[in-house]
């Protein structure tokens, strides 16, 4: 592990985590943390943000460590995605067309709106290693996507083609079973058949929500932005089979992120590594600083609790979510990895708040 190196995971949540994420980025460019990345890990909606700010990465224009045209490059085509539905019109495409998948689609529906043809191998070179994560259906573990130095794969990926960025993000976000699966080839021969061989990928959050796999053990310094969504509390529990299993699932998948977070904390606690985890719905109150930004705790849940969903985010909506992880995002590094660090005068949309 690399004491000096730094690794920031983005969750998954839909254009939630989407937009929080990118409140996040925002404050973190202004600290000058963007340039000091050596890992940015993603999960679904956090893959989309990843996804734009690799995709940008070569027009940033950075002065003292801070991207003077940030808002342009990385804000405004994650904003105009974010006033766009994909789920529904990519879900019943890919119904109407059975030679293609639903992850076709979604794959179909980035390339269109914000990636092009730019293929993972044609990332930037001298940015930090972008890795967007899914989950192979077939052995349930995690899958990378990510480019190798050199742009040289390993002799077992050579007859791999290029993945494009647009199909690497539609696998680390499609959601099952509505989105998924996506399938891509692997380059290596099937041992059973000796065909081509493929791996069949879904959602990235079904393995790891939180994307820490790829920079844990590799980074000194842990930054965690968490937008995923909590099971909601249930007074009455229905009894019939299939909403009774849909509640014991969820319980389950809360079980793993609890550990996860859980693990993670503890790890910071005994020294590790060290960085910050800040997520939606956190209490700004408890990082015991004395100038965060208002974001009241009534508030800040009702964001946390928008829709983890692919659907048009009204404008009021889109300039609260990038303001909340702005302000905790700000608050996270201020109190445990840059003290020094001035505080923000305002949120990047004065106007919107929180509330």
């Amino acid at each position: 592990m690399n004491d000096n190196s730094i690794g920031l995971c983005l969750s998954g949540g839909g254009y939630r985590a989407m937009l929080f994420h990118t409140g996040a980025l925002w404050r973190l460019n202004e600290l000058g943390f963007l340039p000091r990345l050596d890992y940015v890990s993603s999960v679904s909606g956090g893959s989309i943000t990843a996804g734009v700010l690799a995709r940008a990465w070569p027009e940033l224009e950075f002065t003292e460590g801070v991207a003077s045209n940030f808002g342009e490059a990385v804000v405004r085509p994650i904003r105009a995605l974010a006033g766009r539905t994909l789920d529904i019109p990519v879900v019943l495409r890919g119904l109407v067309k059975p030679w293609r998948s639903v992850g076709e689609e979604l794959a179909k529906s980035y390339r269109r709106h914000l990636f092009g043809d730019l293929t993972v191998p044609e990332l930037a070179d001298d940015g930090p290693r972008f890795v967007f994560t899914a989950t192979n259906l077939q052995d349930g573990e995690l899958w990378w996507f990510f480019r190798r130095a050199g742009n040289q794969p390993p002799p077992e990926d050579a007859l791999a083609p290029a993945i494009p960025l647009a199909t690497a993000v539609a696998a680390s976000s499609a959601f099952p079973p509505f989105l998924s699966p996506v399938v891509v080839p692997t380059g290596q021969p099937d041992a059973e058949t000796g065909r081509p061989g493929k791996a069949v990928l879904s959602d990235a959050g079904v393995y790891d929500n939180l994307g820490l796999d790829p920079v844990v053990g590799r980074c000194g310094t842990v930054l965690v932005s968490d937008a995923g969504k909590r099971m909601p509390y249930r007074r009455r529990i229905h009894r019939n089979w299939a909403q009774l299993f849909t509640r014991v699932v969820s319980v389950m998948d809360r079980q793993v992120r609890h550990l996860r977070t859980g693990s993670l904390i503890k790890s910071y606690v005994d020294g590790e590594f060290g960085g910050a985890y800040w997520s939606s719905y956190s209490d700004i109150d408890n990082f015991d600083l004395t100038d965060t930004l208002p974001a009241p705790r009534a508030d800040t849940r009702k964001l946390a609790e928008s829709p983890t969903r692919l659907s048009r985010t009204p404008d009021a909506l889109q300039q609260r979510l990038i303001n909340w992880g702005y302000a905790i995002c700000d608050a996270g590094i201020r109190r445990w990895v840059d003290p020094e660090a001035k505080a923000p005068e305002d949120f990047p949309y004065p106007a919107a708040g929180i509330a």
